[in-house]
């Protein structure tokens, strides 16, 4: 099947209303976390929440890397990030928190989980990623639905936007030198991330000196 023919049909558009639904019934969570966090802390971990569905013609590309045939079985069964949400945090920190407590809810699924915080790729890329499954409930059944999940702080999605723009201009021929440089600046965006949140805590000392939640 043509993918490009398939986004017309109905079957193609309720799948992808299905990937719709179940990013919906995530960011609601984050929204819930975010808000109860800051009631209890005075302060929001989640800075913004991104949310995107794979485009069509992405679709096909990566079934055909694959080697799959494309279609719509296949897009369900074989590809885990069709339905995708970014969650820009405040600090490092406030990334294991939240991957913690969605977590934690009963009606999440972890499938697979990659830390390039702690492990960042050799160009200098952190994030947390992680592969959920939601289930969805309509009018006549409950379906399970794979999510992915980024979570990172504004000084990892600064750096990664901006490689994105920088390496993936297909007219441009980056040398080794610019990659060095990218490495340097992924490094002093880690250091950033990590004086920012020297500072956290040592305003968290501060109003726990002064008696204050």
């Amino acid at each position: 099947m043509d993918i490009e023919i398939e986004k017309h049909t109905k079957e193609f558009v309720k799948l992808m209303s299905y990937y719709k639904c179940a990013m919906m019934e995530i960011e609601t969570k984050l929204n819930v976390l975010n808000e109860e966090y800051s009631l209890a802390h005075d302060r929001n971990p989640i800075s913004a929440i991104k949310t995107r569905l794979k485009k069509p013609k992405s679709i096909k590309e990566k079934l055909e890397r694959k080697g799959l045939e494309v279609s719509i079985e296949n897009m369900e069964e074989n590809l885990t990030d069709i339905a995708g949400i970014r969650v820009i945090c405040s600090f490092p920190e406030d990334v294991y928190t939240l991957a913690g407590a969605l977590l934690q809810q009963d009606d999440i699924r972890l499938i697979t989980m990659k830390d390039y915080i702690a492990k960042p790729k050799e160009n200098g890329y952190r994030s947390l990623h992680m592969i959920v499954e939601i289930p969805i409930y309509l009018a006549q059944q409950k379906r399970m639905m794979k999510v992915e999940v980024q979570l990172r702080t504004i000084a990892m999605d600064f750096w990664a936007s901006l490689e994105h723009q920088l390496c993936y201009k297909k007219d441009n021929e980056f040398t080794k030198q610019m990659a060095d440089e990218l490495f340097e600046c992924a490094r002093i965006s880690a250091e950033l991330d990590l004086r920012m949140d020297e500072l956290r805590k040592s305003v968290q000392k501060q109003k726990a000196e002064r008696g204050e939640d």
